[in-house]
């Protein structure tokens, strides 16, 4: 029996047969033109479906319909522009499939565009290098029209209907510029990640408002709630005023733990460059002690050691202390999990890289495509539930009994 592959390859080796790389991918090449027979082949068997006969066959005499020549399309593809002839019939019945009317992209262009888009360029960038690399002239215009189509999955995605329980729900936002009214605001995108009962990270949607609060945050959490998310174990935040509160309104059983990574740096932001260090190293016996009995003590140790030098410090973590306890009811192996946004913030840093280079957003619009597009392909490496997670839904379980 004969190998379709081999028949395919030894098919390819006689078509690239002495042919220079030039020859067969440069303008003009093997690979244009057989991409362009391709289609115009497919649109032949279309015509012929269409029609019920094949071409100069009899029994297409007196059938009321016919072929007419052929009209000529320019359309783009990821990398180049191919001339293909669309065949037509008298009766102007013909609706292609393979190449659409008006359609003038061919399948992966748009992928490529998107792509560069999600990796933060802006318009006029990708415009520069399809230029630049496949010598393809487009207009921002179509470029915009591209990443416009995104919305509508945006919006779709935004809406879509979400798990019952997850057991933890990181929530934080990143501020952007944007143009608002004719002048360059600051505005903060919310995001919200949960990791659900598989333990797989879930990122349940993106907010814009014009600053980071507690008000805002509480239409986040009664939009989930109305998206099907009845219940949250635990809700890891930053030290934002009032954020606990809004939680709690909206999910009274929810344990929200503030994360120490941020309650250190805002700690750190009163100490000097000298001695950033030592007290980096007595604030981690505070959150690295085995229980809530030896973190108090060692609160107080550092409150007395630092009671004239930094009293903010101490004063800062009693304030919050109820909402920075609750990781100790856990194991070690747990607690890395809960008591840091890290899950976000990696993903946050991610989208600083993609935005870093845009001076500011001229819409909403562009903000959501842009975040949603980079989230897209941040999410692909989500691919397998975080560490320890057996046990920490084994420990979930008997803490939450009857949620779960």
């Amino acid at each position: 029996m004969v190998d379709k592959r081999d028949e395919a390859d030894k098919l390819i080796d006689e078509l690239i047969a002495g042919k220079t790389p030039e020859e067969i991918v440069g303008e003009g090449g093997l690979l244009q033109a057989l991409t362009k027979r391709v289609y115009e082949r497919a649109l032949e068997g279309e015509m012929t479906h269409h029609l019920g006969y094949p071409p100069k066959a009899p029994e297409g005499r007196n059938t009321g319909n016919s072929r007419n020549g052929k009209s000529t399309k320019t359309v783009k593809t990821g990398t180049e522009d191919i001339d293909l002839s669309i065949p037509r019939d008298r009766n102007g019945q013909f609706e292609p499939q393979m190449v659409k009317k008006h359609q003038r992209r061919l399948p992966g262009f748009d992928d490529k565009v998107l792509a560069l888009y999600a990796r933060g360029m802006t318009t006029r960038d990708i415009q520069g290098h399809l230029e630049e690399m496949y010598d393809s002239e487009v207009s921002p215009a179509l470029i915009s029209a591209v990443t416009d189509a995104v919305l509508e999955e945006v919006t779709a995605w935004q809406s879509r209907p979400l798990d019952r329980v997850y057991p933890i729900v990181y929530l934080d936002a990143i501020h952007l510029k944007m143009r608002h009214s004719g002048q360059v605001k600051n505005q903060a995108v919310y995001l919200a990640l949960g990791i659900n009962l598989e333990g797989y990270k879930e990122l349940l949607g993106l907010w814009i408002g014009e600053h980071e609060g507690a008000k805002f945050w509480l239409n986040v959490l009664t939009e989930l709630k109305n998206r099907g998310v009845q219940d949250i174990l635990i809700a890891c935040v930053d030290g934002l005023t009032g954020f606990p509160e809004a939680i709690e309104t909206a999910y009274p059983k929810a344990q929200v733990q503030l994360c120490i990574v941020h309650m250190v740096r805002n700690s750190l932001r009163y100490v000097s460059w000298k001695q950033r260090r030592a007290v980096a190293a007595d604030l981690r016996t505070i959150y690295s002690a085995p229980n809530v009995e030896a973190a108090e003590d060692a609160l107080a140790a550092f409150e007395a050691k630092y009671q004239e030098s930094f009293p903010q410090i101490a004063r800062s973590w009693r304030c919050c202390w109820m909402n920075i306890i609750p990781f100790f009811s856990y194991p070690p192996e747990i607690r890395k999990v809960i008591y840091t946004t890290n899950a976000i913030e990696s993903m946050q840093a991610q989208l600083r890289k993609v935005t870093r280079n845009r001076g500011s957003f001229p819409t909403a619009d562009s903000v959501r495509k842009v975040i949603y597009l980079a989230l897209q392909r941040i999410s692909q490496k989500w691919k397998r539930p975080i560490k320890d997670w057996v046990a920490a839904l084994n420990h979930f379980s008997i803490m939450f009994e009857g949620r779960i």
